[in-house]
């Protein structure tokens, strides 16, 4: 399958007074939440078997992905384009694990009287796999839960058999826990108490 093209640059969001709007800096990469605007982007990619080849595998509509991945899960999932040289080159999201499903990320947090912790997940557009970026997006993302957002731990889980994406998170931090039914390997990153979202620590089961 010849590569995609990548897409032109896109805008970013307005400041908000809260973390839906507050893009993420790393080295190489720079994420910026996504909103209604980038769902004719985010369509196509999502169409691409190529880009959905460890999501799922399955192309999505674009019913799905303006449901799914357009910031419409907020604040439970925070969504972002990830971009290099100011071109979009992915897609990625962190969510809440929270007690309740109808609670609210920073109330079930506050309830329990322990840090947040959730999930992970990435993809990137073919052309830009195995330039670092994926490592450098990973790191943004736990600076932030770890620093801003206060996490306790975070969770990735890629396909087992995509090794490009189980060294990028290994690259970024994670620690390998198990294999889940699923044919995914489960890894997690533990943030150090008090931690200032730079280093975690990485735990085994």
């Amino acid at each position: 399958m010849p590569p995609l093209p990548v897409p032109t640059p896109v805008h970013e969001p307005e400041p908000g007074p809260d973390d839906s709007a507050t893009p993420l800096d790393g080295k190489l990469t720079r994420l910026v939440p996504v909103t209604e605007a980038d769902l004719d982007l985010l369509a196509r990619w999502f169409a691409s078997p190529g880009f959905v080849e460890h999501w799922g595998g399955v192309p999505l509509s674009r019913e799905e992905v303006a449901a799914k991945y357009t910031g419409r899960r907020r604040p439970r999932v925070q969504s972002y384009l990830v971009l290099a040289d100011d071109s979009p080159v992915g897609y990625a999201q962190y969510w809440y694990a929270a007690p309740a499903e109808d609670a609210a990320p920073e109330a079930a947090a506050a309830t329990t009287g322990r840090p947040a912790e959730g999930g992970i997940d990435m993809v990137l557009h073919p052309s830009a796999r195995g330039r670092g970026l994926g490592p450098d997006a990973a790191r943004a993302l736990l600076a932030h839960l770890g620093g801003t957002l206060r996490w306790r731990r975070a969770t990735v889980d890629p396909d087992a058999t995509n090794t490009r994406a189980v060294r990028a998170w290994e690259k970024a931090g994670f620690r390998r826990v198990e294999h889940t039914e699923a044919g995914a390997l489960l890894l997690e990153f533990t943030f150090p108490t008090n931690s200032g979202g730079g280093h975690g620590s990485q735990r085994s089961a």
